[in-house]
């Protein structure tokens, strides 16, 4: 007879390779554009009440797949960049591959309603990677100097917003990366206005909530 504890254990095993089937159909599913949650579950192998027993909605999805694309294909760049003598490129780099990647799920953009909050939150959560990777580049007065490594999930999102869209190619996609990233250059810049302090208790508020 299995014990309480293998029981248990047994639960948290199944739930885990549950999570994983569904993010992993969510992937997949969205890759091919307008998607729903029977279409998800139906990928997955899962009932839809065992689907929503572990993502109560569409925003849960979202996170999950954002999170799967940034630990299996973005970190392992962000990673590599380390050792980039050119950090601010790398940094580009970084940014027009995470464009190439949520465009590639074609549906993840539109499949939530609030998807820029979601993919800020998750982005956040890579801060701490992108950090010193931000520090070299303002050593080397390639990006001024007021810019923090919060900042740049908000940055990258901004960048989503306007160019994982239809029928933006690759070559677009790059122009205007390249021209986002001018307006990091410290030449000329004036300095970014203050962050309101309960703005930026928010923020940090946010950025908590993300590292539990």
């Amino acid at each position: 007879m299995a014990t309480t504890d293998g029981r248990a254990t047994r639960r948290r095993v199944d739930a885990r390779t549950n999570v994983e089937r569904i993010t992993a159909a969510g992937r997949t599913v969205l890759g091919r554009g307008e998607a729903s949650l029977d279409q998800i579950a139906t990928e997955a192998g899962v009932g839809i009440a065992t689907l929503y027993r572990h993502f109560p909605n569409r925003e849960a999805i979202v996170r999950a797949v954002l999170e799967d694309i940034l630990e299996t294909d973005l970190l392992p760049l962000i990673e590599q960049a380390a050792d980039s003598p050119h950090t601010r490129q790398a940094l580009q780099d970084i940014a027009t591959r995470l464009l190439d990647l949520i465009t590639e799920e074609r549906g993840l953009v539109t499949f939530a309603g609030n998807f820029a909050d979601v993919a800020v939150e998750v982005l956040q959560r890579f801060s701490a990677s992108l950090h010193p990777l931000l520090v070299r580049a303002q050593q080397a007065d390639e990006i001024r100097p007021d810019l923090t490594a919060e900042d740049i999930p908000h940055f990258l999102v901004m960048a989503v917003a306007g160019l994982a869209l239809p029928g933006a190619t690759p070559s677009l996609r790059a122009r205007f990366i390249a021209l986002l990233f001018d307006s990091l250059n410290p030449a000329n810049a004036t300095p970014l206005p203050p962050l309101l302090i309960e703005e930026n208790d928010l923020r940090t508020s946010l950025g908590n909530v993300a590292r539990t």
